[in-house]
């Protein structure tokens, strides 16, 4: 089967593209045509025996959406005289679920959608104005699949007609063979670390991933340890202003990188204090190189932290995040024990689901 792909996709960073990323290898691993329509780049290629079309505009946070729903139609319109398409699917209920409804209602090709988090619990919640676009595609997608449980009763609770009948789960997977248990010191020797534990934070920096309770919790901490923050984002140079102007220890900025599976090997713990998540992708990628995870008690965060693997804690408390933290650093025994178990949760989450009911 021909399937065209709408949404992130590398060289752009992010969870949404490691995710149609991951799905899109095991369809051509399958036999499948797998086509991205993704956002403007200078470094687009096919990649992995996928076609990859980069769109044009400007790729700047804030004003690209609009510009990509109009764009990403023009894409699929032109794909769609060159190849017969069979399914279409849009990753993120806006713009890119919109640009896929909307062409596939006008050709009569069946139509996925994924929400994939912050569409429903950023977007629809708290944008008024954006309410009724996201219904309604909702509304216009064949299939609506949601990467959480959490994720999946907020798409049914918008009361879209027929919407509990054609919302699934489909879970984020894990390539565990990427993200291994191995022993890897590179990052730390890369930056000059001694063996004093690593506490890593991995994702966009912005204000729902709450990096900046993190910091305060490292002012507070009854442990010593590295805080490591790996990402980039609109908080970034403000949140490394904050360090050094309040003089906190040990905490190092790298930015974004495309090498995360050769970096969170280094750590001792992983943490993911955010306001609000649906699933939380690097958590179980943490977990597959067979580390102790530490999560927000919230959202698809909880439905992958179980007691024998990390702590859940309180993201509107610091010292919630900081008594995790102490515990998992400060006690050997404990940390080695969720260690142990670690790997083997991962594997819960590494089966790829193929969500399309033509391809079963």
């Amino acid at each position: 089967m021909k399937i065209a792909m709408v949404g992130q996709f590398p060289p752009h960073v992010g969870g949404v593209g490691v995710h149609i990323h991951t799905l899109s290898k095991e369809l051509v691993r399958q036999g499948h045509e797998v086509y991205v329509i993704t956002y403007p780049h200078k470094d687009i290629k096919d990649i992995d025996g996928i076609h990859v079309i980069g769109t044009k505009g400007l790729n700047i946070p804030g004003v690209r959406g609009l510009m990509f729903k109009k764009n990403a139609k023009k894409a699929l319109e032109n794909l769609l005289k060159k190849e017969k398409i069979d399914i279409i699917h849009g990753h993120y209920l806006f713009p890119a679920g919109a640009a896929a409804v909307e062409v596939g209602n006008a050709h009569g090709i069946k139509t996925y959608v994924t929400a994939h988090g912050s569409d429903m619990f950023e977007v629809y919640k708290k944008q008024a104005l954006m309410r009724s676009t996201i219904k309604n595609v909702l509304k216009r997608a064949d299939c609506v699949l949601a990467v959480s449980n959490a994720l999946r009763h907020e798409v049914i609770a918008t009361g879209v007609a027929g919407i509990s009948q054609k919302t699934r789960l489909s879970w984020n997977s894990v390539d565990i063979d990427k993200f291994s248990s191995e022993v890897n010191m590179s990052f730390r020797n890369e930056l000059g670390l001694d063996d004093k534990p690593v506490v890593m934070f991995v994702g966009n920096i912005i204000k729902r991933k709450n990096v900046e309770s993190l910091i305060e919790a490292k002012k507070i901490a009854n442990s010593d340890y590295y805080l490591v923050i790996v990402g980039n984002g609109p908080l970034f140079k403000k949140l490394k202003k904050k360090v050094e102007d309040e003089n906190i220890r040990d905490v190092i900025f790298t930015g974004s990188r495309d090498d995360v599976e050769n970096i969170i090997p280094s750590c001792d713990v992983l943490v993911l204090p955010s306001f609000s998540e649906s699933f939380g992708l690097v958590l179980i990628e943490a977990l597959a190189c067979g580390k102790p995870v530490i999560g927000s008690n919230v959202g698809g965060i909880t439905e992958i932290i179980t007691k024998d693997v990390g702590l859940l804690v309180n993201p509107n408390k610091v010292s919630s995040i900081a008594g995790a933290i102490d515990k998992v650093v400060n006690d050997d025994e404990f940390r080695l024990n969720l260690a142990s178990n670690a790997r083997n949760r991962s594997l819960k989450f590494s089966e790829i689901d193929i969500p399309y009911d033509e391809v079963k």
